[in-house]
């Protein structure tokens, strides 16, 4: 439960903070503008709340598995199944898997000092951003580091340091690099499914059988040749070490 509740850190964060305070709805008229940056941080809070899956995508392993999971789908030959409930949960769950170190930093380095009132918001979302900009810049191509920093250099922004560079040029950064790789991935298995389509379309296509499409001939044959190599343990096995 410790490492599903951290992928959400930033959540949990805010919501501890909120939860912390006590808003005087009374107050909102008068002078003082803490009531007003109460609100301000529950309108935060349920701004993250409607992005957190978009944060889990843009800064964790999960693109380039359903990305590679998707195209297997495709290569095979297998419109529906499996579902894209099961293939998107297997996806979650590898992430959860890959990232629990992250996660757990996040969350014994961040949120829960945070939690403990032993440190404040500022200081929490630094420590609770830098295991994932650590993990990001171990698996970033550094030709799309390149590109990001060399943009940002032509619109007169701050000279980008690896170390200490800014979420928005690491996070599109490394989006690009997961999309590539989970292309590259999708390449590698798609090939073998593509000889046995050849196959298969040559043997029927001398058999002069010209209206039976080679793809209902070959989907057992994909199937079966998957199930006997134990593509699932081959391919997420290597997906998982893929990641450094």
């Amino acid at each position: 439960m410790k490492t599903l509740g951290a992928a959400l850190v930033l959540t949990i964060a805010l919501t501890g903070a909120a939860a912390a305070q006590t808003i005087d709805l009374g107050a909102i008229g008068e002078a003082d503008g803490t009531t007003v940056g109460y609100i301000i941080q529950m309108f935060g809070l349920l701004t993250v709340l409607s992005v957190a899956p978009g944060l889990l995508i843009m800064v964790t392993s999960f693109t380039r598995f359903i990305i590679a999971f998707s195209i297997l789908r495709a290569g095979m030959g297998l419109q529906t199944t499996p579902a894209n409930l099961i293939l998107i949960s297997l996806a979650l769950f590898m992430t959860f898997y890959v990232m629990s170190p992250t996660f757990d930093r996040a969350w014994n380095d961040g949120v829960r000092p945070l939690m403990n009132n032993e440190i404040d918001e500022t200081v929490a979302a630094e420590r609770i951003a830098a295991p994932f900009r650590d993990f990001m810049l171990r698996n970033v191509r550094d030709k799309d580091f390149e590109l990001f920093a060399d943009l940002a250099a032509e619109r007169d922004q701050a000279p980008v340091e690896r170390e200490t560079v800014d979420l928005r040029i690491l996070v599109p950064a490394f989006m690009i690099s997961e999309i590539r790789r989970g292309f590259e991935i999708g390449f590698l298995i798609v090939l073998p499914f593509l000889v046995i389509d050849l196959i298969v379309a040559t043997i029927t296509m001398a058999m002069g059988m010209m209206m039976l499409p080679p793809t209902v001939v070959s989907l057992p044959f994909k199937i079966l040749f998957f199930v006997l190599i134990d593509g699932w343990n081959l391919l997420v096995g290597s997906l998982v070490r893929s990641f450094t």
